[in-house]
């Protein structure tokens, strides 16, 4: 994904490198603590899908919806997310047991931007890719519940697969949210740029995995 976006990256901030290194240090400590189940994977898998989270908000958090003492200064915005990252780090080793509930309650406010820019736009592509993303991570977010809550019901019916469900759909969640929050950005950050959604392998595929390509200099009325 980080060959995909790079002509992106370029023009927008190369700082969107971190969020693909960091998916892939999700995933590589996330397959740590399922081999192991071990106390230490847990930490690492939660403290980099927190990380992971603090990137994408530093990098495409639409400026309008900065703290009002901030106004829309980006890198005071940055450090905020950062301490607040930080402090947030730190906690994670006193209550652990919260961790996961906390890193899913930070989609309320996501879904919040998303429903706002959702009213706001008429890009078919946009809310294609928002219906998209909406969909799978509620589809994702059953999963975890039900495997949290109704572990011994799924048990009696030799059913075990609902995690693993989750962490495939929250998986294909993430390049369609990433997207997402790029054409939102591009809409405050890169008024005089064109994006197109594309997919790979091929657009007319019925799935793919999708990125954004800058198609011209056109003024976004």
């Amino acid at each position: 994904m980080m060959f995909l976006m790079h002509p992106y990256a370029q023009k927008r901030s190369r700082y969107i490198y971190s969020v693909s290194v960091l998916f892939m240090v999700v995933g590589l400590f996330s397959m740590y603590f399922h081999m192991t189940l071990s106390f230490l994977g847990q930490l690492l898998d939660e403290i980099s899908i927190l990380w992971l989270l603090a990137s994408g908000y530093s990098i495409w958090m639409p400026r309008c919806y900065f703290p009002t003492f901030l106004g829309e200064n980006r890198p005071q915005f940055t450090c905020l997310v950062v301490v607040t990252t930080l402090v947030s780090t730190f906690l994670s080793f006193l209550k652990p047991t919260v961790n996961a509930y906390a890193l899913n309650s930070i989609a309320v406010h996501i879904l919040y931007i998303v429903f706002q820019e959702y009213k706001k736009t008429s890009n078919k592509e946009l809310r294609h890719l928002i219906e998209v993303s909406v969909v799978l991570w509620a589809f994702a977010l059953t999963s975890w519940i039900s495997d949290r809550f109704l572990c011994s019901f799924w048990q009696q019916i030799n059913f075990f697969y609902l995690h693993s469900i989750w962490h495939v759909l929250i998986s294909i969640t993430f390049p369609y949210g990433m997207v997402t929050m790029a054409l939102v950005d591009a809409r405050y950050e890169m008024p005089d740029q064109t994006l197109k959604v594309r997919y790979w392998p091929r657009d007319t595929w019925p799935v793919g995995l999708p990125y954004v390509e800058i198609i011209g200099d056109h003024k976004n009325c």
